[in-house]
Formats: C-alpha cells, structure tokens, sequence
C-alpha cells in the first residue's frame, strides 16, 4: 500500500503541473503586445521615412523581440519584458553603432512609459523616456524624449507607425534588424 501510493506521487505533482497557468499568461505580460507587427515608421513632424520595425512575440509569449532597420542604415535589437517580480516592463536595446540603452517602466493612462539613464556625449547622465501610444485604426505612436535634469525634456524622435502589408520574414526579410540611438538624433 506504501508503494502504491509513493508510485502515485508523481502523477499528482504532473496533474498539478498541467493545471498551472502557462509561465507569461497574465494581463501584464502581454501590456506591451500592442507593438507586435510589421511596420513602416515616418517621423511625425515631417512624414519623412525613418525606417522599418518588427516586433515579434517570442519565447511563448514572455518576451517581445524588436528588430529595427533605420533610413541611416544603423540597425538596432531589442528585448521587452514583463518582470512580475518588480511589476516592470524591461526593455534593453543595442545597435549597429555600438549604442546600448536599458530601459523601464510600465503602462501609463494607456501608454507604454519607460525610461532609463545613460552617459550623455559629454560624459554626464542622460535620461532617456520613449513613450509608445497605441492609435485608432491599428497605427502606433513613437515618442523619444531626453533630459540631463529630469525636468525639461527635448524631443528626439517623434514616430508614425502603420502596419505594412504582405512582408514575410523579418525587416527586411532577411531577420537582420533596427536603427540606432545616434541615427535617430542625427540620420533621420
């Protein structure tokens, strides 16, 4: 009888397993799913093309992998996610022009809201805030602001996102991907 139910132990604890909710299957963790697609993206103040973005969810929904090829040429990746531990959104960027940004955050009145510092040109911090709005019609709204004191902020990036249609594979289709910090202050 000892056996029977020792050998039964494990099925309880697979049964419990299967049960479970999947790793990533709350509401916070999928905030951000908004971003997922294929776009073309154009400055906001101008309409002028500033490159293409995809966003892709991955590793079962935990993360969301940003690959950007810019107008400039720099591409850039990103890793997004959920850290339910903090109740944060994490997102690290690097790029073709040695560029590497962290940054956090979470949803703000319906907009991704993260932020993050790094050494300005100068050497002095640099704050860093990109806002990602969701708009009618599927588009999507990029803003990239800066600070050195935490209280007035400079725009440096202002884009459009629309969807693009019928592109298969990555940007580009060749999985190779995004802009870079610099081509957005100064390609584009």
């Amino acid at each position: 009888m000892r056996h029977i139910r020792s050998s039964l132990l494990p099925f309880a604890l697979l049964a419990q397993v299967a049960l479970a909710s999947p790793p990533c299957s709350g509401p916070q963790h999928h905030e951000f799913d908004f971003w997922v697609g294929d776009w073309n993206v154009v400055r906001a103040d101008n309409g002028k093309y500033a490159g293409q973005n995809r966003i892709d969810s991955v590793l079962g929904g935990c993360a969301l992998h940003e690959n950007w090829i810019g107008a400039g040429g720099v591409k850039g990746h990103s890793y997004n996610a959920y850290d339910a531990s903090r109740g944060v959104w994490h997102q690290t960027w690097v790029d073709s022009a040695g560029e590497l940004l962290v940054l956090e955050g979470r949803m703000v009145d319906g907009k991704m809201v993260l932020e993050g510092e790094q050494k300005g040109a100068d050497g002095k911090p640099l704050l860093n805030r990109i806002t990602w709005t969701p708009l009618a019609g599927g588009k999507l709204r990029q803003r990239w602001e800066t600070s050195s004191d935490g209280k007035s902020w400079s725009l440096s990036f202002d884009g459009l996102y629309t969807k693009r249609d019928g592109v298969a594979g990555g940007v580009g289709g060749s999985g190779e991907d995004a802009l870079g910090i610099r081509s957005l202050r100064s390609d584009i």
